[in-house]
């Protein structure tokens, strides 16, 4: 046990200095920078899964940890995980939290057994603690009765998907067969139940038209959609980055502005309006913008508590912490350097970041983004020039749209939006 302890930390040092090795979380404390505690649980009800995307981050990147984990979470390792939430809910007295139900492929497991993990977590938590539920799945092993399971444990279910028919070349079975056939049968179940529907999620294809993308998915009537990134990083660029060029903010420009031009909004898409309520000033839940602090906890189906699972990206055992769900509380993850960097906000970016006019709504970028192998996190995204044409795209939109308030061309905002 301590050797496995000593070679994950003399990774994590050699890997990513920052925060490994330069950030001290007993200084910090003890200079009165406290934790805040987590509000999600995403926990890994199954690791294996029916497809075998060719980007996905748990089975095609740098981490192979899949390989030695149970397939399936043990009874009692969900039991440890409800009873570490519930505690963690009463230490913190939190008015509410969310669990995502995530894999792998989630549906693999019986829909009534997520219930049940569900209705056990709901029983367990204080009295005033809401509990909001989601199923992430690939949608191909929706059926009328697994929806009905879910709806009757109050479980929302979110959909993967990249495109229609000619977009979705890259989520395939592992014989290679494209799964739009048997996804597209479970979204046309899910769209008829418009209170189980959470929306979709996207990753950005640049081989593929975004208007033609966008539209695809609205086919499917989503209640709202999230555009992501290809996870990359300066050690493992994304497909298609170029110095000077920024086709990923052109990409999504083309679809910001038809979906702001379409008279009505026809769904919510989260990056936009991520971007526009923080160049209002408002507060975001999410860490791919902002400066908002890291409230995620990773359970995995051996009951390891784990950072957020995208940073399996970066290098093998990224995620990892040493925690487990049999012997750890929740609250010792908020000590753990590679928790505690992601609620530092502004302090945790590089000076380049930090002195940026864009810094409140950028947030230095996802934090996964900002990985350099042998220095660690503390860089600006590799996205960081596609975050600014974005952005300020963005706020040339909100500025022309209200001109009784102009903002000067060196701050699109300054001025014209409340900070």
């Amino acid at each position: 046990m301590e050797a496995g302890k000593h070679d994950r930390w003399a990774t994590h040092r050699a890997r990513a200095p920052w925060p490994y090795a330069a950030l001290d979380v007993p200084a910090l404390r003890a200079g009165g920078r406290l934790a805040r505690p987590l509000r999600q649980f995403v926990v890994k009800t199954n690791s294996r899964c029916n497809l075998a995307c060719t980007y996905c981050y748990v089975y095609e990147m740098a981490d192979g940890s899949w390989r030695d984990r149970p397939a399936v979470i043990s009874a009692e390792v969900r039991a440890l995980t409800v009873r570490r939430i519930a505690d963690h809910v009463r230490r913190h007295r939190l008015p509410s939290v969310d669990l995502v139900l995530h894999g792998g492929e989630p549906l693999l497991t019986p829909a009534a057994e997520l219930a049940a993990f569900v209705e056990e977590l709901r029983a367990a938590l204080p009295t005033g603690c809401a509990l909001s539920a989601t199923v992430q799945t690939n949608a191909t092993l929706l059926t009328a009765e697994r929806l009905d399971a879910l709806a009757a444990a109050g479980i929302r279910v979110g959909v993967s998907l990249d495109g229609g028919p000619g977009h979705n070349g890259r989520r395939v079975d592992h014989a290679g067969r494209p799964s739009w056939p048997a996804a597209a049968r479970g979204l046309r179940l899910l769209a008829e139940r418009p209170e189980s529907y959470a929306g979709l999620l996207c990753v950005v294809d640049l081989d593929q038209d975004p208007v033609e993308t966008y539209e695809s998915l609205l086919s499917f009537a989503p209640p709202a959609i999230d555009l992501l990134l290809p996870l990359g990083n300066w050690s493992s660029p994304p497909p298609g980055r170029r110095p000077g060029r920024t086709p990923y903010a052109d990409w999504l420009i083309a679809v910001f502005d038809h979906w702001w031009d379409a008279g009505r909004r026809r769904t919510r898409i989260r990056r936009f309006e991520e971007v526009i309520a923080l160049l209002f000033g408002l507060p975001t839940g999410t860490e791919a913008l902002g400066l908002a602090a890291a409230v995620t906890a990773v359970v995995e189906t051996d009951g390891s508590i784990e950072l957020i699972d995208t940073l399996k990206s970066a290098y093998d055992g990224a995620a990892d912490t040493g925690l487990h769900v049999a012997r750890d509380g929740f609250d010792a993850l908020l000590d753990h350097p590679g928790f505690a960097a992601r609620q530092l906000g502004l302090a945790a970016l590089a000076p380049v970041c930090q002195a940026c006019d864009l810094v409140t709504v950028c947030g230095g970028g996802h934090y996964v983004h900002r990985f350099r192998d042998g220095d660690g996190f503390r860089n600006p995204s590799v996205y960081c020039t596609e975050l600014d044409a974005l952005i300020r795209h963005i706020a040339g939109r909100l500025r022309a749209a209200v001109p009784e308030r102009p903002a000067p061309d060196a701050d699109p905002w300054a001025g014209a939006l409340p900070c």
